[in-house]
Formats: structure tokens, sequence, C-alpha cells
């Protein structure tokens, strides 16, 4: 199955046995139907095949699912230890003023009391600043709107994360 053209992490995925392949699919999104569906279709032919996989396997979470998916995610402001993605991710909150992390705290606990689960967010290249807009202006959203927007962040989370596994050499 491994071409030349390939990239190297999607033909390892390709490759790797179940358990493996389902360990790599859950770092990139914590909900196991998610990954479920990722791993029923290998093999992929493209990084492209591989991503709109991931965009259907995300449009089609149910609320369980979805919350399993956000349970995956730290807070913005406070990327888990040892956890490279998040710390990659948030690296617009690197260089945050204290008022800044100090104001992002308060938010998500106030977001996460309205809406019973973590601010989900693409932090890939944004700022804190942008950041904090975004939470200050979502906070006021109905749960309804909350969840198509939470859906969409995990969607192009899913991608950058998909993305960089399957081009990542061993």
């Amino acid at each position: 199955m491994t071409s030349h053209s390939m990239p190297p992490g999607l033909a390892r995925l390709n490759d790797l046995p179940e358990p493996a392949a389902r360990a790599a699919l859950l770092e990139v999104c914590a909900a196991t139907a998610w990954a479920r569906r990722l791993l029923a279709a290998r093999p992929y032919a493209t990084v492209d095949d591989l991503c709109a996989a991931g965009d259907a396997a995300t449009a089609q979470l149910d609320t369980a699912g979805l919350e399993e998916a956000m349970a995956g995610h730290p807070p913005i402001g406070r990327p888990r230890p040892g956890d490279p993605a998040s710390a990659r991710e948030q690296r617009g909150m690197a260089g945050a003023s204290a008022e800044l992390r100090d104001r992002m705290l308060e938010l998500n606990l106030a977001y996460q009391e309205k809406f019973g689960h973590v601010f989900l967010i693409c932090a890939t290249g944004r700022t804190g600043e942008q950041m904090r807009e975004a939470i200050e202006e979502r906070i006021g959203n109905s749960p309804e709107r909350e969840r198509e927007i939470v859906r969409a962040e995990l969607g192009k989370i899913n991608r950058i994360r998909l993305t960089r596994l399957a081009e990542e050499e061993a």
C-alpha cells in the first residue's frame, strides 16, 4: 500500500495494527465513535481523503460523542503538562500577560459553568487577545448556537491534527 508519493505518516497510519492506529487517532480526537469511523475507512490514498473522513466523522458525532471529544481538550491558557499538541496549538497564550491569563481563567470558568464544557476554539495561529475576544463574544450564545460553533472548531482542530499526523516523519 505504501507509495513513494504518500506522506510517511499516512502510510504509517494505513499500516499500523488496529490498536496502535486507534491510539494515534484518539490523540487527534478523543471521541471513540470518531476514531472508529476513521479506522473503518482505512486505508487512505491521500491526506485529503483522511481529512474528508475526519470531517464526515466530526459531522456525525452525537451529543455524547461531541462531549467526549471536548473532554480531550484542556482549557485555553492551561495546556496539559506533557501534551505537545495543546501546547503548540495554544502558543498564542504563551506570551500573554498575567492580566490576560487571569481574564481567560475567569472567562473559561464562566463559559464552563454556562455550557457545561470547556471553551473550544481552534487556537492555532491566534493570539491570546483574539482568543479572549472570541470567548467574550461566544459566552452570549445560546447552547444550540454554541454547539454548532464547537463542532466547527473541533473540525478545524481535527483537520490540523490529522494533517500533522499524516505528514510527520517516523
